[in-house]
């Protein structure tokens, strides 16, 4: 009986085992015999799935993108294209917080052009909300990817020494995350009192059904449109 059929789930187990060893030691730690003892399969299982370690590594990668992809895909839509904004925001957070090693694997390593690829399709929701407040007159003109990116950067990098332990006390870090969406907003050209009416309708948003379509692999040609 081959590891794939004696274990249904067992691809999804090694690509988690794998981005906790990669998250707590690096490449070096990822070892077929350590990943098969974490996993309780033989080596085997390995070759089997994914064809050697360089492959499971790159699977990896895409699993994360996966998850955030799936993870932004289930926030709705709503007539408020800066609590939509927000809500992704908040979405990315959960993602990150639930599936920690996945996320440090997901930006651990130097980007191949496929990495560059699912993360920009990872971005298209939160570029499309972005585009949206543009065009509604609550952001003032500005280039969409650009600003896309500054709501990246400052949303992974909260989440990122949030991960590290770096908030004291623990409870800072939705202080800051609070304050964080609501200047961006206001930065990005809001008032003060409709970004606070967005950020506390983006509280009371409700994931809904991941979009099928999403594909997190595919090229994201209009990324920079």
């Amino acid at each position: 009986m081959s590891p794939r059929s004696a274990h249904p789930a067992v691809r999804t187990q090694l690509i988690e085992a794998a981005a906790r060893l990669l998250d707590a030691g690096g490449r070096q730690a990822l070892t077929t015999r350590r990943l098969a003892a974490e996993v309780g399969v033989s080596t085997m299982a390995v070759y089997t799935h994914f064809g050697g370690m360089d492959e499971l590594v790159t699977e990896v990668v895409r699993e994360s993108y996966a998850r955030l992809g799936r993870a932004l895909a289930c926030v709705p839509e709503t007539t408020d294209p800066v609590a939509d904004l927000m809500a992704l925001c908040r979405a990315y957070r959960r993602n990150a917080l639930a599936n920690t090693s996945l996320y440090a694997t997901m930006l651990g390593f130097t980007p191949t052009s496929d990495d560059q690829r699912w993360g920009a399709q990872a971005l298209q929701a939160p570029l499309s909300a972005i585009r949206r407040c543009l065009a509604s007159g609550r952001f003032r003109p500005a280039e969409p990817l650009l600003l896309a990116h500054q709501a990246w950067c400052g949303v992974h990098g909260l989440v990122t020494l949030e991960l590290g332990g770096y908030f004291f006390p623990p409870s800072l870090a939705d202080q800051c995350f609070e304050a964080l969406l609501r200047d961006f907003a206001v930065g990005s050209g809001d008032t003060v009192e409709a970004a606070a009416r967005s950020l506390e309708a983006s509280r009371s948003s409700r994931p809904g059904p991941a979009a099928s379509a999403v594909q997190v692999a595919g090229p994201a040609r209009d990324a920079a449109n």
